[in-house]
């Protein structure tokens, strides 16, 4: 399979070459030849004889980049001194750190920030539990807390290795949001401890992110936590990627001329993700949805391999009682969303579907069906990853959804405050910029947080989630807040 190189699988290579004309040619030819992508070529070292170079290559996984060194090792008189992964050498520490936000360098301040000063605000906070959100860092910090039972594509490998993901969540909040957050990677899969476990640690946040807990139990775990706690709660794997998807497929449906409540839908996945994106686009006014597992169409009276969620599934979509394969439930299909494996999807199951096909593959790391095996029988193609168009990645819409929840101090996210965000992504996209190439705003794209964050403030507002006062456009409050903090 050919998979484009990209920088998760970039390495450097320190070569030692002699110090002639036409060493380094043979080396990036080598590198060509091998289907790497060549980056910072920078002189270590030099002499008249010998020079050493670091030479950073980008590769399509950890066997072409074997592959690349190989092909390098052979080229007469070149000595690989090091091969450095570069990805590995950036998560070398963990990737966040706790930083005081005021400096500690004189009585005073310690007497304030600590004892015997600190002992008033804690009276304060102890009369009056609403300023926590004030006097302490709750009002802007989020815990990401997870079991590690379905991390990434990788599965249940524990909370230990799901460590790195959670501290890239972290960091995404607080780059494109702003927020503090903290990974809490917990040692158990018991439904009822997690439960309990978080509830017990919920006095210290703002909000709860659930993250890369398996179906069906993060159903429950979610449902039970947005009913006994009082602040937001949002499992980012189930409608982070529901709001993303529905707003692509808003402006996907733009580009092929299409209407949401005349179109099919294919969803290939019917876990967390799966049923999450159904629901919301069910939400958004698809009427015809069709969700596929290992096992074919699910529809009702099915009795293979059927969960909880997967009953409720049955109960509210393929009304029509379609059988069989995903090929099978292909055949005139608008939209495939691919929320399952690696290579689940195939050209013949695109040669099944209707005029101007919709995809999106977001398997990841490795989609469901290559882009550029797909290109000749698509009108739209999305994945999940970075070095393709059309990136459908929940990091456009969590930070903006949990700064708006957390300035407005809502109890939860509720529907309203999902489609207000999935709508706010979309307008980002103006109707002269839309394209096939071009349906969802980049990652990188800052107006998508603040926007995100408005729509989702406002909705919480309209619904009544919101406990804050809230201002009018002149800046003064609606209604009187309290005279102290």
């Amino acid at each position: 399979m050919n998979i484009t190189p990209n920088a998760s699988y970039s390495f450097t290579l320190r070569i030692e070459i002699p110090n002639r004309v036409g060493m380094l040619s043979q080396i990036m030819a080598a590198i060509a030849n091998s289907g790497g992508d060549l980056g910072a070529i920078d002189i270590v070292q030099a002499s008249r004889d010998k020079m050493v170079r670091d030479i950073t290559v980008s590769a399509g996984s950890e066997q072409h980049a074997d592959e690349i060194t190989s092909n390098v090792a052979v080229i007469e008189d070149v000595n690989i001194i090091n091969v450095s992964d570069r990805t590995f050498l950036l998560h070398l520490g963990g990737k966040i750190s706790v930083n005081s936000k005021i400096p500690l360098k004189t009585r005073d301040q310690l007497s304030m920030a600590y004892t015997p000063g600190v002992a008033r605000v804690c009276n304060a906070i102890a009369e009056d539990k609403s300023k926590v959100y004030s006097l302490t860092i709750k009002g802007n910090t989020v815990a990401v807390v997870t079991d590690g039972t379905a991390v990434l594509g990788l599965g249940n490998i524990g909370p230990e290795a799901a460590m790195p993901v959670m501290e890239g969540k972290a960091m995404l909040f607080k780059e494109f949001g702003q927020v503090d957050a903290f990974p809490i990677c917990l040692s158990t899969q018991n439904t009822e401890e997690i439960i309990q476990t978080v509830k017990a640690i919920a006095p210290t946040f703002g909000g709860i992110n659930l993250e890369d807990i398996s179906a069906p139990r993060c159903f429950e775990i979610e449902k039970r936590l947005i009913e006994e706690l009082d602040i937001p709660v949002m499992h980012d794997d189930q409608h982070g990627t529901a709001v993303v998807v529905l707003a692509a497929l808003l402006n996907a449906l733009k580009v092929v001329n299409k209407n949401i409540g005349e179109i099919k839908v294919v969803v290939n996945g019917i876990g967390a993700a799966g049923v999450a994106c159904s629901k919301i686009l069910m939400a958004a006014g698809v009427q015809h949805i069709i969700g596929c597992d290992r096992r074919g169409a699910v529809y009702k009276g099915r009795v293979e391999d059927m969960n909880v969620a997967k009953e409720w599934y049955a109960e509210h979509t393929n009304f029509e009682g379609e059988r069989g394969t995903l090929v099978n439930a292909m055949k005139d299909a608008d939209v495939f969303l691919g929320l399952s494996g690696p290579n689940t999807c195939t050209v013949k199951h695109l040669k099944q579907m209707a005029r101007d096909p919709i995809v999106f593959a977001l398997a990841n790391p490795t989609p469901e069906i290559q882009p550029e095996d797909a290109a000749p029988y698509v009108a739209v193609m999305a994945t999940g990853r970075s070095d393709y168009p059309n990136q459908i990645n929940n990091v456009l819409c969590f930070p903006g959804i949990f700064r708006g929840a957390l300035d407005c101090r809502a109890t939860k996210i509720n529907d309203q405050m999902k489609l207000a965000a999935a709508r706010a992504i979309q307008s980002i996209i103006s109707e002269d910029e839309l394209s096939a190439d071009y349906i969802i705003p980049s990652v990188f794209d800052r107006r998508v947080g603040v926007s995100v964050a408005k729509a989702v403030m406002d909705a919480a507002y309209e619904t009544g989630v919101a406990r804050r006062e809230r201002k009018s456009s002149s800046g003064n409050t609606v209604a009187p807040l309290p005279t102290s903090v």
